[in-house]
C-alpha cells in the first residue's frame, strides 16, 4: 500500500500559477518554480479556460466532506485519550492503595 500523502492545493494558489503561466506562456518554468508537476498545471490551465476561476472555488459539498473527516479524526484521538486516561486513572489507584497498606 502506497503511504504517500497528495498535495493539496488551494483555489488561489491554483489561479495564481495558471495566472503565471498563461502570461509567461511557459507552463514547464512555471511547473518547477511552483515545485507543480507540469500535466496537472496544463489541466489546471484548460479547466480555467473552459470554466474560468468559478472551476477552482470550493463547493460547499467538497468543505462539508473534509471537516466531517477531520472532525471524526478528533473524535478518535479524543476516544483513545479518554481510554488512556482511565487506564491512567486505575493504575495510580491501584498502587497508591499498595502504598497505603
Amino acid at each position: 500500500m502506497n503511504n504517500t500523502q497528495r498535495t493539496s492545493y488551494t483555489p488561489q494558489f491554483k489561479f495564481q500559477v495558471v495566472m503565471e503561466a498563461i502570461k509567461q506562456e511557459n507552463a514547464t518554468q512555471v511547473a518547477r518554480k511552483h515545485n507543480v508537476d507540469w500535466g496537472l498545471l496544463n489541466k489546471w490551465r484548460r479547466a480555467f479556460l473552459e470554466h474560468g476561476p468559478s472551476f477552482f472555488q470550493t463547493t460547499p459539498d467538497k468543505e462539508k466532506t473534509r471537516l466531517e473527516k477531520k472532525i471524526e479524526k478528533l473524535e478518535q484521538m479524543v476516544g483513545r485519550k479518554e481510554v488512556e486516561l482511565a487506564l491512567l486513572k486505575n493504575f495510580a489507584d491501584f498502587y497508591g492503595s499498595k502504598r497505603t497498606s
